[in-house]
C-alpha cells in the first residue's frame, strides 16, 4: 500500500519549510531510511528521510516551494500501483517570496578580514545554509559558482563539485586592503546594514514571546567541583581521545537525576494545569552558524555517562552541518544552556516555552575558597536556574539546585 511523506515538523516553532531539491525522482527504488529530499527550515538545511521502501510514485510539490508542516510531499509504494493525486495533495503551498532577503554575512574573523570584499558578495548570492558554511569553511567566493537549485540557489552539491574540479577561486578583495600599520585593524566608519537569518528572526520570536509571556524568577547555586574533576581526569585516561568525557556530560546526567527528585521543574502549564512529563529528556544549546539550536538527550537519566557524551558529540556535529534530524531537535523537557568554554563567571538563561525551567551553567574556575579558616585554591563553579513562576517558586528552585549540588560534588552517585 502507498505511504504518504509529509513535511516534518523540526522544532516547536517550526511552521513550514523550503523544499529545496528533491534527491529521488518519480520511478526511482528507495528504501526506508534513504534521503527523499532537502528542505530548509528556520533553523538548518535537514535531509528528508524516506519512511517507507519501495517506487517514489509521486513528487507532490515542486522544487523551492514552501510547504505547511505535516502537510503531504511525496508518496512511496509498490511499482505500478495507483495514486490518488486528489487526496495526496497538500492543503497549502506557497512559493517563497520574491523579495526574500539574502542571508546575512557572517562575523568576521582574523583570517576574513583580507577577505571582506568576497565575503560580501557571498551575502548577495542565492545559498543554502549549508552552501554557504562548506564555502566559508573552504574559502570559496560563491559568486563564481552557478547553482543548480531552484531560481539559481547554490547548494550542497555545486559547492561540492566546484571543490572536487580543482579549480582556483578569486577570493581577494576587489579593492586594496589599507596595510594594517602599528598592529591597528583598518577601521571604517560607515553603517552597515545586514539581514537577520530565519534562524535569528525564529530565536528572537521565542525568545520575546518568554520573556513577555513567562514570569520568570532565578536562583544561583555555587559548587565544588574537585572531586568531579578528579573522577573525569581518572575516566578520560581509560577513553580513546574521541569519548573522552566533558564537564557538562557529567552536568547533563547530574541535572536528570536531579530532575526526577523534583517533577514539577521537568514540566510544562497548560491552562490551569501543570503537566509533568514521564521522560527527562535533556535539551543542550549548540552554537550553529548564524545562532543556536537545541539539541536534546532522549531519556538522559536512564543514559550512561559515555552515551550521553557520545549522542551530544552526534547531534552537535549533525546541527552544525545542517544535517539535523527530527528526534535530534524535538521532545525536550528540560534545557541546559553551557558557557563554561568562554571563562564566563556567571548568567542567566531564558525560558525556552513551553518548558517550565533552563539551567545556565558558567565555568569551572579554580578560585581561591576558604575552608576551616584557611584560604586555598579550589574548583568552582556557578549555575543559575530560571523558572517560570507560575509553575514554581523560589524555595523549591534552591532544593533543586541542592539536590544538584548532591550529584556533581559527589559524582560517584551518577555511577550506582
Amino acid at each position: 500500500m502507498a505511504e504518504t511523506i509529509s513535511m516534518p515538523k523540526l522544532g516547536f516553532d517550526m511552521a513550514e519549510g523550503l523544499l529545496v531539491r528533491w534527491v529521488k525522482q518519480v520511478g526511482e527504488t528507495i528504501n526506508k531510511g534513504d534521503v527523499l529530499a532537502e528542505i530548509e527550515t528556520d533553523k538548518a538545511t535537514v535531509e528528508v528521510e524516506s519512511s517507507a521502501s519501495g517506487v517514489v510514485l509521486q513528487l507532490i510539490v515542486d522544487q523551492g516551494t514552501m510547504v505547511p508542516v505535516n502537510a503531504p510531499i511525496a508518496v512511496v509504494g509498490a511499482e505500478g500501483e495507483k495514486v490518488d493525486v486528489a487526496a495526496a495533495a497538500p492543503s497549502k503551498v506557497e512559493s517563497p517570496k520574491s523579495e526574500e532577503k539574502p542571508a546575512p554575512l557572517t562575523q568576521p574573523t582574523a583570517a576574513s578580514v583580507i577577505q571582506a570584499s568576497a565575503s560580501a558578495d557571498d551575502g548577495l548570492v542565492k545559498a543554502s545554509p549549508l552552501a554557504r558554511k562548506i564555502a566559508r569553511d573552504k574559502n570559496i567566493n560563491l559568486a563564481q559558482l552557478q547553482g543548480s537549485g531552484p531560481n539559481g540557489r547554490i547548494v550542497r552539491k555545486d559547492v561540492e563539485a566546484a571543490l572536487s574540479s580543482g579549480a582556483t577561486f578569486d577570493v581577494r578583495p576587489s579593492t586594496p586592503v589599507t596595510p594594517i600599520t602599528n598592529y591597528q585593524l583598518p577601521i571604517s566608519t560607515e553603517d552597515k546594514v545586514i539581514p537577520t537569518t530565519k534562524l535569528r528572526q525564529a530565536i528572537g520570536r521565542r525568545l520575546v514571546e518568554s520573556k513577555q509571556t513567562i514570569p520568570h524568577f532565578y536562583v544561583t547555586h555555587e559548587y565544588k567541583m574537585e572531586a568531579l574533576m578528579e573522577m573525569r581526569k581518572q575516566a578520560n585516561a581509560y577513553l580513546p581521545d574521541n569519548e573522552k568525557l566533558s564537564v557538562n556530560d557529567f552536568i547533563l546526567k547530574a541535572v536528570a537525576l536531579s530532575l526526577r527528585q523534583f517533577p514539577n521543574l521537568n514540566a510544562t502549564i497548560k491552562g490551569n494545569e501543570v503537566i509533568q512529563f514521564g521522560h527527562v529528556n535533556v535539551g543542550v544549546a549548540v552554537t550553529v552558524p548564524g545562532g543556536l539550536m537545541t539539541v536534546v538527550v532522549k531519556d538522559t537519566d536512564q543514559k550512561a555517562l559515555r552515551q550521553i557524551s557520545g549522542e551530544v558529540k552526534s547531534m552537535a556535529a549533525r546541527a552544525r552541518e545542517g544535517k539535523v534530524k527530527t528526534e535530534d531537535v524535538d521532545g525536550s523537557t528540560f534545557s541546559t544552556s553551557n558557557l563554561g568554554m568562554y571563562d564566563v563567571e556567571d548568567f542567566i538563561a531564558i525560558v525556552n516555552p513551553p518548558e517550565a525551567a533552563i539551567l545556565a551553567i558558567s565555568s569551572a574556575r579554580e578560585v581561591p575558597v576558604v575552608e576551616n579558616g584557611m584560604v586555598k585554591a579550589g574548583w568552582r563553579m556557578k549555575a543559575t536556574i530560571s523558572v517560570d513562576h507560575r509553575v514554581s517558586d523560589g524555595a523549591e528552585a534552591a532544593q533543586f539546585m541542592q539536590a544538584l549540588a548532591g550529584f556533581l560534588e559527589n559524582p560517584v552517585r551518577m555511577l550506582v
